[in-house]
């Protein structure tokens, strides 16, 4: 086996891995691509030996590095040079914040993520929407969300919609907003071209504000974005989130749901979903949907997904009319 410094990132990706062991691997590849999977799953039938000295070089240069992330996310890469330079010394420390700029890309605007939201809302709510739209996509969907329900219900929609149809930003319009914060906030990270915001970051951000704002961005979209909106809609919500729903809910649900589809879709859900399905059907019902399940065999996930979202259509009309509740954030009240 070559020596360390001779590897390419994968194969010491691979080495990683097969030290870790299967148990905690296979965690690992539940966050990976499809393709990152593949390649690594050949790399790792294709690793036939390694010295235990090369599996602890690895494992101490990947320690090395994720302490150097966790230090920039903190305080920024000066932050992380001088912590790293205490702990390993100075050309140590240079040589992986050298392979984490130049392998790994600190997102932007790490430094406002334990801003307060109302500190972060009085100081970028006169920004132009673009600009709101541009830092909540590098936000947690929790704090993105606060800030967004705190914008004046003009804004809301513009902003929402900005962010879904963001695409790719150029790293000197990053800096520039960056540089903004920075007077107040600090650390300004180089970095490529950065896919951010898309349907799915409004999707997180929405699912957490108050049903009230939620209602308002979406029928301001419908009427604006159509075509927009149908898309953010059909993931609102997923069939694995009826978990959100009380027991009262569930089994009103139930009532408009055909059993063919309710079999189907619990063939391709968890047993936590499952259970909570069942716990609120006659034991009778639920032994039968049970049996359905056992002799229909195998099923293509596109049944199972269609009858997915057949069922998710229902929770949602069911929300829409106020028959059902979903539990969400933000500031949803049930009044008694």
């Amino acid at each position: 086996m070559a020596e360390k410094e001779d590897l390419k990132g994968i194969q010491k990706a691979a080495i990683l891995l097969i030290a870790l062991g299967p148990e905690k691997s296979s965690m690992i590849f539940k966050h990976l691509k499809e393709e990152e999977i593949e390649d690594l799953t050949l790399e790792i039938a294709n690793t036939k030996s390694v010295t235990s000295q090369l599996k602890e070089q690895v494992i101490n240069e990947f320690y090395e590095v994720c302490l150097a992330q966790q230090y920039i996310a903190e305080g920024g890469i000066g932050y992380a040079k001088e912590l790293l330079e205490k702990a390993l010394g100075s050309e140590k420390a240079l040589d992986v914040i050298g392979k984490l700029t130049a392998s790994l890309q600190v997102k932007p605007f790490e430094f406002i993520k334990k801003t307060d939201a109302s500190q972060l809302l009085n100081f970028i709510q006169d920004e132009h929407p673009q600009t709101i739209a541009l830092v909540l996509s590098y936000l947690s969907s929790g704090q993105a969300a606060a800030v967004l329900a705190a914008l004046t219900p003009e804004k809301q929609a513009d902003v929402a919609r900005r962010i879904a149809t963001m695409d790719r930003t150029s790293p000197d319009v990053i800096k520039e907003v960056e540089r903004v914060l920075e007077s107040k906030l600090s650390s300004l990270v180089n970095q490529d071209y950065t896919i951010i915001g898309g349907v799915d970051a409004v999707v997180d951000i929405l699912n957490t504000v108050d049903r009230g704002t939620e209602k308002h961005i979406m029928e301001t979209l419908e009427i604006e974005e159509p075509e927009l909106a149908d898309e953010i809609r059909k993931k609102m919500f997923v069939f694995e989130d009826i978990l959100l729903l009380d027991d009262r809910a569930i089994q009103r649900v139930l009532r408009d749901v055909d059993n063919n589809d309710l079999a189907i879709a619990c063939k391709g859900s968890n047993e936590e979903v499952q259970n909570a399905i069942f716990s609120n059907m006659s034991k009778r019902l639920a032994e039968m949907i049970k049996e359905d399940m056992e002799f229909m065999g195998p099923v293509r996930m596109k049944d199972v997904e269609e009858a997915q979202q057949k069922i998710v259509n229902i929770i949602r009309k069911l929300e829409d009319s106020a028959e059902i509740v979903i539990s969400r954030g933000g500031g949803d009240e049930i009044v008694v």
